[in-house]
């Protein structure tokens, strides 16, 4: 199979069927690959996916706008909820998958078509699970919140995605990433006085002030939590600035785009006011500082009987997920949750972007031993 490159459909032509279940899986993931799915253009990989769960006996399937839920309804005492995003950041020249020995290069290898096809594997083979369980193929987790469709199964159909206990199938590199810390912006604004830049002593130059507020936050030092054994590492960004007008001109205004990445033990108004001390002592009356948007962090889930029995069979190493992922829409719903996947993380988005096959072997032996256990 080396420098081979996976079936991949013609310009404007169908995509390849997919792999009978039971495939090797490196080939059904470059077979999920080569189907494009950049985000709000998810529709023709869920009808894929929805299509190949429809043959399966012991699968209930149903389709919310271009998400695919497939469960089993055994009456188990228990039920595991494996999820993942269909679709992908837009392409880097990267939109065939290639197969060079055990590796798959391609976009959305690692994030998170590998996970994809580990899930629709264990979905088509596994017909007599310990517990029940909940396959969700969701789109728009790329994108703006507000078309992440596991945020509108959650508000249509929330009896679709109700569980004990949850995991994502993110790159987690087959280790175990618990929780996952919180994320907020916050735009600053500081106030100046305009005048002409021959006599700056008759204004006050905005910009100038600007100084003290980065000198802050370049200093900000990270909080690193340890909960539940998870080391936790806070992070203060800026991000952007704003600012000035004519180049005769003090600028009397400046605005300052601040993003915070803020550990579980935190809530979203905690942590805002945790950046807002920061900066109390560098703003004056009329300065401005106000929340954008946030998204709560989740705790990590390692003390759950289905989880702890998983990590210590397989001595999985686990870590905090510093970054926000969709366990915390399960977190915010009453669900403990993970990430779980293959594939490393810090290769998503790349143009380089890959997986291997001992990563999704590995993933699917661990996630099919999960399903053979009801404790």
């Amino acid at each position: 199979m080396d420098g081979r490159y996976a079936t991949t459909p013609a310009r404007g032509g169908p995509s390849p069927a997919l792999p009978e279940p039971g495939a090797d899986l490196l080939d059904l993931t470059a077979a999920l690959v080569a189907i494009p799915s950049v985000s709000r253009a998810e529709a023709e990989l869920a009808g894929r996916i929805e299509a190949a769960l429809r043959l399966v006996p012991w699968l209930s399937v149903e389709r919310v706008g271009d998400n695919v839920v497939a469960r089993t309804n055994a009456g188990r005492q228990a039920r595991v909820v494996l999820a993942g995003h269909l679709d992908t950041v837009p392409p880097d020249g990267n939109e065939a998958p290639r197969i060079e020995g055990d590796t798959l290069w391609g976009l959305g290898a690692a994030d998170m078509k590998g996970g994809l096809a580990v899930m629709l594997d264990l979905a088509r083979t596994v017909a007599e699970p310990a517990v029940d369980v909940t396959y969700v193929f969701y789109a728009g987790e790329e994108i703006a919140a507000e078309h992440n469709g596991l945020r509108e199964l959650f508000a249509s159909r929330p009896d679709l995605v109700r569980g004990d206990v949850a995991l994502l199938g993110e790159p987690t590199g087959a280790t175990l990433e618990a929780g996952c810390q919180g994320t907020l912006r916050m735009d600053v604004t500081l106030r100046g006085a305009r005048a002409h830049t021959a006599r700056p002593w008759m204004g006050r130059n905005a910009i100038h002030r600007l100084g003290k507020v980065l000198t802050a936050v370049a200093a900000y030092e990270a909080r690193q939590p340890v909960l539940a054994g998870c080391t936790f590492r806070e992070a203060l960004q800026a991000v952007a600035v704003t600012g000035g007008g004519a180049g005769n001109v003090v600028p009397d205004r400046v605005e300052l785009t601040l993003n915070h990445r803020f550990a579980p033990d935190r809530s979203v108004a905690e942590a805002a006011a945790h950046v807002h001390d920061l900066l109390g002592p560098h703003l004056d009356p009329g300065d401005d500082v106000r929340l954008v948007d946030a998204a709560p962090a989740a705790a990590p889930a390692v003390d759950h009987p289905l989880v702890a029995g998983l990590v210590s069979r397989h001595g999985l190493a686990v870590s905090a997920k510093l970054g926000w992922t969709d366990v915390a829409r399960f977190a915010e719903h009453g669900m403990p949750a993970a990430n779980f996947g293959p594939g490393d993380s810090a290769l998503a988005h790349r143009a380089d972007e890959r997986v291997t096959r001992a990563d999704l072997e590995r993933c699917r032996h661990v996630l099919a031993d999960l399903l053979s256990h009801d404790a």
